[in-house]
């Protein structure tokens, strides 16, 4: 019986410098350095790339971007007490105006704001 070899991490690694992407590694013995890179991979998996279809490269960084732009902006946070980062520090009233529904990614997210 012949074992396959496994690919090497150069290998990888190859791949990614040829695309200009930096490669960084992560120090031995500290499992939570990724935690904020992977906590973000699967959220964004989990709310945004599983629910679409992505035709191609260009596509997928369009619906990234877009995705980033929302997460950052107007996404409730657990660490910020389900506020969004571009919320106001002061206590959110009650809007007494209308409200109006803002899509992102062509319906598969709802933003709400007051209307103008």
């Amino acid at each position: 019986m012949t074992a396959t070899a496994a690919t090497p991490p150069q290998a990888f690694d190859a791949v990614f410098s040829a695309d200009g992407i930096e490669i960084l590694k992560t120090t031995p013995q500290a499992p939570r350095m990724n935690v904020h890179a992977e906590r973000f991979i699967c959220t964004a998996r989990a709310e945004c790339t599983d629910r679409l279809l992505i035709h191609n490269e260009q596509h997928l960084r369009h619906v990234l971007a877009e995705y980033a732009e929302h997460y950052d902006s107007s996404r409730p946070h657990r660490a910020l007490d389900l506020r969004a980062p571009a919320d106001e520090a002061d206590v959110i009233a009650f809007p007494v105006q209308r409200i109006q529904r803002h899509d992102v990614l062509g319906g598969l997210i709802h933003e709400y704001r007051n209307a103008a």
